[in-house]
């Protein structure tokens, strides 16, 4: 099923991905994120959904089905560079701060910061073109919002 998704994705030269397949890179970089520490928390997973159905507008249903694709996808596909990249060529810089509140959202979800998830987020935001001080303002908003 992901086949044809992770050989665009991985090409040489990966044209945009259309907003489906940019919406399922996301939450599978999300899921990835969660999946970092070693631990896939519940909290984590509902993190992602509410993360989904706010960004996407989906009904419970819709989420679910999602996050379930996202997180096949996670477990097939390659590095977290070639999702960044995709996901840094879907969106454009001024919404990109927005992927790295979610990134946040999601390592702060259970209650812990772990070092893994932290070095994730810093790589994701270097490669988004977000700056780190930047990706701090995002993770204060989100500490803020909680």
């Amino acid at each position: 099923m992901f086949a044809d998704f992770l050989k665009r994705l991985t090409a040489p030269a990966p044209e945009p991905l259309n907003d489906t397949d940019a919406r399922l890179a996301l939450m599978a970089l999300l899921v990835r994120i969660a999946r970092t520490d070693g631990e896939y928390t519940a909290e984590e997973a509902d993190q992602i959904d509410r993360i989904a159905a706010q960004r996407y507008g989906l009904g419970p249903f819709e989420v679910t089905a999602l996050r379930k694709e996202a997180e096949t996808l996670e477990t097939e596909a390659p590095d977290t560079v070639r999702f960044t990249r995709a996901i840094k060529d879907a969106v454009p810089l001024d919404q990109r701060i927005s992927v790295i509140e979610a990134m946040w959202q999601i390592v702060l979800a259970d209650g812990q910061r772990d070092a893994e998830e932290d070095a994730l987020v810093r790589l994701a935001s270097n490669l988004l073109g977000i700056s780190d001080r930047d990706s701090a303002m995002a993770r204060q908003r989100v500490i803020q919002k909680a």
